[in-house]
């Protein structure tokens, strides 16, 4: 971990002069906690709400909590920033592959002791667990992708690649679709799950695995979806599958459990969410990586801040809320006994979303990730535009990967 370390404080301390320290108007008195966050529209309702409730809790009537919205990779920088100059926020929520930054340049504290973590599920705590230590508090588990479907194209969600292969011809052309199947096939965490159907992983520890026989299999299958099979866009990023699926001129769309609010709100029951198809030519179930929403806490919190802080997180994942949050949201909830709870199996789509989660992978707390990213979003475009050969392509993967993480670590 103290490789890292320098690394990513000359990283931070090279934005300190380029984003402001503090939004106008935050103040940090020890009635005040500053959140940030990074959540959609969709979701500030929600989140002002958990907040709103948990200002009227016992002892909290003199509290005021502040929340800062920024984008995600604004979210990554300001905190950064702010953390160096000595005036971050108390609080940041996001996503777990965030929390490695953080943890390795000491600006989150490890939160081991503070909590019972045992009550979490290992695909929630997974993606905030790293050196052993665990660096947030997941206030729900999914980012995952699965595969969704409109009943009113295809009734039900086909278990197998093969099967897949044997309907979507025949309603491409019954129902007068533009495809079958969408997804961004340019980004590389859509190939995570097919990579993993060939027994794949884009890691061996801290090393990348790009240029691997699993790697080649699941670029192949890539190709043939979009040039033999013809089942999926020759061109379509996720602006592009998602406008198709609502359009209703693909009857599948993989995407991750933060779109089914959204297509619900449009679709109502004809909505349907599944596993991704099973690889018929290995037997195995596709596993997206999983990972949620974090509760990480400043390395500046202590005393009676720190103890509010951690009550707020414990308001946030008790029973009441997780099951809230599920049913407005359709979000997992990170405490496992809650995956079973009757409400949930009867809702279709969080019955699924679970269904897939279950076999799902959970995303590694590495910063090594970031350049995986990188070199996979670049050469990829390049393997399934036919610009170069799957081979040299995985190869020129692997190799600009392994100089993105040498530069990290100087």
């Amino acid at each position: 971990m103290k490789k890292y370390r320098a690394l990513f404080l000359l990283l931070a301390a090279s934005l300190a002069g380029v984003a402001c320290l503090r939004p106008p108007g935050q103040k940090n008195d020890a009635n005040t906690l500053v959140v940030w966050e990074q959540e959609d529209a969709l979701v500030a309702p929600f989140l002002d709400s958990i907040l709103n409730e948990f200002k009227k809790q016992p002892g909290n009537e003199n509290l005021s909590i502040q929340r800062v919205h920024y984008h995600t990779e604004d979210l990554r920088q300001q905190f950064q920033t702010a953390s160096i100059a000595g005036s971050p926020p108390d609080i940041i929520i996001g996503p777990p592959d965030m929390a490695g930054v953080f943890a390795v340049s000491g600006f989150i504290l490890p939160l081991d002791g503070l909590f019972d973590f045992s009550q979490y599920s290992k695909q929630a705590l997974g993606p905030v667990t790293m050196d052993g230590k665990i660096w947030g508090v997941p206030t729900s588990v999914g980012n995952h992708l699965m595969l969704l479907y409109n009943k009113k194209l295809a009734p039900q969600a086909p278990q197998s690649t093969e099967e897949l292969f044997k309907v979507c011809p025949g309603l491409v052309r019954g129902k007068n679709l533009s495809y079958c199947l969408a997804y961004d096939m340019n980004e590389p965490y859509w190939l995570i799950p097919w990579l993993t159907a060939f027994g794949g992983w884009p890691l061996d520890g801290n090393n990348p695995t790009l240029d691997t026989p699993a790697m080649l299999a699941a670029v192949k299958f890539y190709l043939e979806l979009r040039y033999d099979r013809k089942l999926v866009p020759m061109e379509c990023d996720y602006n592009c599958m998602d406008s198709l699926f609502k359009e209703e001129k693909v009857a599948f769309i993989i995407n991750g459990d933060w779109a089914l609010a959204d297509y619900r709100s449009r679709m109502g029951d004809n909505l349907g969410a599944a596993r991704i198809p099973k690889m018929s030519s290995t037997g195995r179930w596709p596993s997206p990586m999983v990972g949620g929403k974090d509760m990480m806490f400043s390395s500046k919190l202590s005393g009676a801040k720190l103890e509010t802080a951690k009550k707020l997180a414990v308001f946030f994942t008790s029973d009441e809320n997780q099951l809230r949050q599920a049913r407005e949201l359709y979000r997992i909830p990170s405490v496992s006994r809650l995956a079973a709870a009757p409400e949930l199996q009867r809702d279709a789509l969080l019955k699924g979303s679970i269904e897939q989660m279950q076999v799902a992978s959970p995303m590694p707390m590495l910063t090594e990730l970031r350049a995986i990213w990188d070199s996979g979003r670049h050469y990829l475009g390049g393997i399934t535009q036919k610009k170069m050969t799957p081979e040299d392509g995985l190869r020129r993967m692997q190799k600009d990967c392994e100089g993105k993480i040498q530069e990290m670590m100087r």
